[in-house]
């Protein structure tokens, strides 16, 4: 691959990951309502799945999705599924605490939040079939035919996995700090942000 190639590939996945969508959101809120670290988490779950993701669509498990609509469909609907489960634990866990702690009062993530939250980042975009869609209708586009395909395939992957992490990273900071600068009037319905969010993440993705 050519290096104006390869810069190529790098404007259009900075313009994929500036364009708003699942996970962007997923991050954004939880930096909002959980605190940076939380949500560099959660980065690093979806960073994962991204990962999973490119694997298999070099493997062409994508290109078997499509030619089997009905598999596809069972995929969105146990994302959807998974999604409003999420939803309804974090309402019921914002019923029970009462107020919310500003980010310098919460304590850093515990051991189980932060597996909770790796978990909740990867299963969010793997279960996502649009994700897996993208790398498959994407990827082949920089790939040259009369090279190695695992190798380009390899690169391209890694490539996409850390440019995302490092764009969720950017946005995990900012909701942080967003947060942290408004909470001198602080919201009852702040800790609804959250479940909100994967309310409409599970509608956007049975919709889509």
């Amino acid at each position: 691959m050519s290096d104006s190639t390869f810069l190529m590939y790098l404007l259009a996945l900075a313009g994929a990951f500036l364009l708003p969508g699942p996970d962007m959101a997923l991050v954004l809120a939880t930096g909002a309502a959980r605190g940076v670290a939380t949500a560099l988490v959660t980065a690093l779950g979806i960073a994962g799945a991204r990962a999973v993701h490119v694997t298999l669509s070099g493997a062409g498990l994508a290109t078997l999705m499509v030619a089997h609509p009905q598999a596809l469909q069972w995929v969105k609907w146990a994302g959807a599924a998974y999604l409003f489960y999420l939803a309804a634990r974090l309402l019921q866990s914002a019923l029970t605490k009462g107020s919310e702690q500003s980010d310098e009062a919460a304590p850093p993530p515990t051991e189980q939040g932060a597996r909770a939250s790796l978990v909740r980042g990867f299963l969010t975009n793997l279960l996502n079939p649009k994700a897996l869609l993208f790398c498959s209708m994407f990827l082949p586009q920089f790939v040259n035919a009369s090279a190695s395909m695992g190798m380009q395939y390899l690169r391209l992957g890694a490539t996409l996995v850390l440019m995302g992490l490092l764009f969720d990273a950017v946005y995990a900071v900012l909701a942080a700090r967003l947060a942290r600068g408004l909470r001198g009037k602080p919201s009852p319905y702040g800790k609804f942000v959250l479940p909100t969010v994967f309310v409409l993440l599970a509608g956007r993705l049975v919709m889509g």
